[in-house]
Formats: structure tokens, sequence, C-alpha cells
């Protein structure tokens, strides 16, 4: 699954053979079962990691024991703990697979080696750790702003084939609503009758 990668980077950059036999050479490619977990609430995450296929999200548990989805991730993204990854620290988080998937890892030191000695790579993550941040806050100032029917809206739009392979509660608690308003939407909403604001996250 290697070449998904490898189709992938070169949308993205301009990087030689070369390089690209030196990033397959450092990367371990894992499958995963629906519902297997690469990451536990406690353990320090060590890897980059891209979902060459299927889907997988992130998530924690509060207090009470009720899980919290903060990050899909499907075909072509990226899911990491980027605060476990950075600092080696424990993970309050998890990521499970939500159908098979195939993904491709790196191990920190590997990485960290390959922004080093492929500059092509390193200008391409500093970019995608920019994007993601960006994202980061229109999702923040939509979880504050937007209707709940503009959140679906917008989940709609960034995720487009999610809800055909997760539960809708897992959807849900990513949006910040109930199961049963989601619910509600699906069932009434009418695309034409409504005005989503501008600046979605990931345009």
């Amino acid at each position: 699954m290697f070449e998904v990668f490898e189709k992938y980077l070169r949308k993205h950059t301009d990087i030689s053979d070369q390089e690209l036999e030196i990033i397959r050479t450092a990367s371990t490619e894992r499958k995963l079962r629906k519902w297997q977990s690469i990451l536990h609430e406690g353990e320090v995450w060590r890897y980059n990691c891209f979902i060459a296929s299927g889907c997988c999200r992130l998530y924690r548990f509060d207090k009470n024991g009720t899980d919290h989805t903060v990050r899909f991730g499907v075909e072509n993204w990226w899911i990491t703990d980027q605060e476990s990854f950075n600092h080696e620290t424990a993970s309050a988080y998890n990521i499970e697979a939500l159908a098979a998937s195939t993904v491709i890892l790196w191990t920190k030191a590997q990485w960290l080696e390959l922004l080093q000695t492929i500059p092509a790579l390193k200008l391409f993550y500093e970019r995608l750790t920019a994007n993601a941040y960006e994202a980061s806050q229109r999702r923040i100032y939509y979880l504050i702003s937007y209707s709940a029917t503009e959140k679906y809206l917008e989940f709609e739009k960034t995720y487009p084939s999610i809800f055909n392979n997760v539960p809708l509660h897992m959807v849900a608690s990513y949006l910040g609503i109930s199961r049963e308003t989601l619910s509600r939407i699906r069932k009434d909403f009418t695309r034409s009758t409504i005005n989503l604001p501008e600046n979605p996250e990931g345009s």
C-alpha cells in the first residue's frame, strides 16, 4: 500500500524516486481489523501515521466514561496524537480503526531523520502542520458558532463517506450534539433551505 502514499506525496511535493525509496525503506505497513486500536490512553504515541485505506478515529473519555470523538481520518489523511508524539508523554487519547484499514507508520526517530535528509519532505511537512493548525482553528469556530444543522452540513462536506462507515453516536460526539438531534437533522434536512456560513473547515 505504499504506492498510495507515494501517489499522495507526489501530488503535493516535488520528490525524487531515490528520496521516495528512502522513505519507503523507513516505513512500516500495518493492517488493522475493524475496531482494532493502535493507541490506548496512557501509552506514548511514537509514530507518524498515514491512512492508506480505511477509516480511523481519535477519541478520549470524559470523567463519566463517555467517549468523545476528536477527529476522523480517512484514506490519504494522517492521524496522530500530536502532543504525545512531540513531548513523548502519556496520551489521553485512543486511536481505533472503524473499518478494515491499512496504515503506514514511521517512528519519531525515523521521521525526524527523514526530515533532516529530504528537504522536499521537510517543506511538505511544515505545510501539512500549518494546514492542520488552520483547520483546528476553523473547527473550534464552527463548534462554538454554527447551529447543529450547519455543523452537520460542514461534516458532510469534510467527510462525505463517513455516515456509511461509522455509528451515528460517534458523528454526534464529534459535532458536539446529541444522537437524537443528529438523527432529526438527517431526517428533516433539505439542503436548499440552508445557507451555510463561509470559512468551512477543510476548504
